[in-house]
C-alpha cells in the first residue's frame, strides 16, 4: 500500500479489502479483532495502511475504532481531518470517559480515538494496567480495534501494544527499508510469546497492469504470487498486499 492519487482509489480499496480478507483467514477459529500496525522505521506508511484497513472494515459493515498509539509522532488526526476534546491520556487519567473521547470520522462504522500531544512517558503508559484494561474495554465496544503504533526499532511501545492485541501487521516500504532493519524489528517483536505476527504489508509498490495483486513469502524467502502453480507453499508464508495505496 502507499499514498494514492484520485485515479488509484479503486486500486486502494481493492488492496485494503484483500488485506482484510487475509486477516480474517489468518485465524478462522479465533478471529482477529484487535490489530497492531507497525513498521521497522518511520516513513513506511503504516498510518496510511491503518486508515485504509479501517475504511475497508467499516465498508464491510463492521464497526471499527482506529487508535492513535504513536504518541510521540501523531499523524492520524490530521490525515482524517477530525478533532476530539480529549484522547488516550485523558481517558487513562479518568478526566473524560471513553465515549466522550471517541469521535466519528464521517464514514459510517468508522470511529477514532486520538492521543494528546506531548504525553509524558508514553512507554510507561503503555505498560500500565490501565492501558491493558482500556484495550479490553475498546474490544468490547467495537468489532475491530486498530492500534497505529510507533516503529519497532525506535521505541518499545510497538512490542508492548502488540502483546495486548490479537495480531500484528508489519509494514515494509518497498525500496526504502533495509533488510537488516526489517529483520531486526521482526526479531524484537518475536521476543515476546504474546505477540502474534499475522502478516507483512508491502507498501509504496508499483502495480501490475493497473491492478492490485498480492503474493506470499515462504519461510525460505521464496515469493509466490496469487495464482501461481506452487499452491503448497502459500500457507506457510505471510501475505503481502501490494498496491498504490
Amino acid at each position: 500500500m502507499a499514498k494514492a492519487k484520485n485515479t488509484d482509489k479503486l486500486v486502494v480499496q481493492n488492496a485494503a479489502k484483500t488485506l482484510l480478507a487475509n486477516i480474517r483467514f489468518a485465524s478462522v477459529d479465533d478471529p482477529i479483532r484487535t490489530i497492531t500496525v507497525t513498521s521497522s522505521i518511520p516513513n513506511e506508511g503504516k498510518s496510511t495502511v491503518s486508515i485504509n484497513l479501517a475504511q475497508a472494515i467499516a465498508t464491510s459493515g463492521k464497526s471499527v475504532l482506529l487508535v492513535e498509539a504513536d504518541m510521540r509522532r501523531r499523524s492520524l488526526s490530521d490525515m482524517l481531518g477530525v478533532r476530539s476534546r480529549g484522547g488516550l491520556y485523558a481517558v487513562l487519567s479518568e478526566q473524560i470517559s471513553i465515549d466522550q473521547a471517541i469521535v466519528e470520522t464521517g464514514q459510517k462504522n468508522f470511529y477514532f480515538l486520538d492521543a494528546e500531544p506531548h504525553i509524558p512517558n508514553p512507554a510507561d503508559i503503555i505498560v500500565s494496567h490501565r492501558f491493558a484494561k482500556l484495550v479490553k474495554a475498546l474490544s468490547a465496544k467495537f468489532q475491530y480495534v486498530i492500534f497505529d503504533a510507533p516503529p519497532v526499532v525506535t521505541f518499545i511501545d510497538a512490542a508492548e501494544i502488540a502483546s495486548l492485541t490479537d495480531g500484528t501487521l508489519f509494514v515494509v516500504r518497498e525500496d526504502f527499508t533495509k533488510r537488516e532493519e526489517a529483520l531486526n524489528a521482526i526479531g524484537q517483536l518475536k521476543k515476546s510469546e504474546k505477540v502474534k505476527l499475522i502478516g507483512t504489508v508491502m507498501n509504496y509498490c508499483e502495480t501490475e497492469t493497473s491492478e492490485y495483486y498480492y503474493s506470499y513469502y515462504t519461510k525460505d524467502g521464496k515469493k509466490v504470487k496469487k495464482g501461481s502453480d506452487d499452491q503448497g507453499t502459500s500457507k506457510k508464508g505471510i501475505f503481502t498486499n501490494r498496491a498504490n495505496v
